[in-house]
């Protein structure tokens, strides 16, 4: 199960400049790899077929990690349908494909766990996968990710190569998005109860009823998986990447208001909507294969929130 990769082993990280892509640039990093490569969306438009593969070409890397995706919360996921959708299929089938043409030894590929049915049994497994309706809110994201697995499973079924799919759980930590607009619901909570509590405590409204079940993922912990999967070959296409563990979202607004100190009082607006009811992973694919998640959510929120507050005027804000 072991793969034979050298440190120095030429590693093209898709999205590196995410939150997701830097802390597996970081993760590698101190793990001893020297050769990784990263391109910013201004150097490589990810979306242009053309330039895709010719960047593919000239660098012929023996591993790709895509970590790149056009990514937001509710409100941007259900607004912009068309885009998340078109998008998001652009940029990793430019990616798989180039990978796969110019004979990238290794290839992960990572998702998102909207990829299951909204009302799939929990906890979720992977073989839920297109077994009934998705999420309305953001079903052109999860058909783009549903996509990106499937043609990760046939190149590996039909040519015998190393590409696998990790789909992770709602993910939170350095380098989030924190605008209000665009991000999820994790980092949208602290930079809320951060705000009220400069405004002398003022009320923080939230969306919902505050009933919904959510699994958070520290993005350094999905860190060491991408380091686990990409040091051994794993025999299946497909795992999920997660705690096992969830929590409702009021559970999560109280947890975040005592690590940023609020003392307001919190207001839940019934008339916006939900979401999924539950999305809680089963992780036990991958802990039976050898790896298992490290920092729980208080521990995890508390170093979000302090890089919020060491970043705080240079917080990475989307703009669609």
């Amino acid at each position: 199960m072991s793969s034979t990769l050298s440190k120095d082993a030429k590693i093209y990280i898709a999205g590196h400049n995410g939150m997701v892509g830097s802390a597996i640039w970081r993760t590698l990093t101190a793990s001893g790899y020297t050769n990784l490569i990263g391109q910013s969306s201004k150097q490589l438009d990810l979306r242009n077929q053309d330039a895709v593969n010719q960047f593919m070409e000239a660098t012929t890397p023996d591993v790709v990690i895509v970590a790149a995706a056009k990514v937001g919360g509710i409100l941007a996921n259900s607004q912009f349908q068309y885009q998340f959708l078109l998008e998001n299929l652009q940029i990793q089938n430019n990616i798989i494909d180039a990978a796969h043409r110019n004979n990238a030894k290794k290839l992960i590929f990572l998702g998102s766990s909207c990829i299951y049915p909204k009302l799939a049994q929990q906890p979720l497994t992977e073989d839920s996968l297109l077994t009934g309706p998705l999420e309305p809110t953001n079903e052109g994201y999860a058909i783009a990710k549903i996509a990106g697995v499937k043609l990760c499973q046939h190149i590996k079924n039909q040519y015998n190569k190393d590409f696998v799919s990790l789909m992770p759980t709602n993910l939170y930590g350095s380098n989030d998005n924190f605008d209000l607009k665009t991000s999820h619901v994790l980092p949208a909570m602290i930079r809320k109860f951060h705000d009220a509590k400069l405004d002398n405590n003022a009320p923080v409204t939230l969306w919902g009823s505050g009933t919904p079940m959510r699994e958070f993922l520290f993005v350094d912990d999905l860190a060491q998986a991408v380091l686990f999967a990409m040091q051994n070959q794993l025999p299946d296409h497909l795992y999920n990447v997660g705690t096992g563990t969830d929590i409702t979202i009021k559970q999560l607004a109280t947890t975040i208001q005592k690590a940023t100190g609020h003392t307001g009082p919190i207001i839940w607006d019934s008339t916006k909507p939900d979401g999924t009811p539950r999305k809680l992973m089963d992780v036990s694919k991958l802990k039976q294969a050898g790896w298992q998640y490290t920092t729980n959510l208080e521990q995890g929120i508390a170093k979000t929130y302090q890089w919020f507050l060491d970043n705080h005027d240079t917080y990475k804000q989307v703009k669609l």
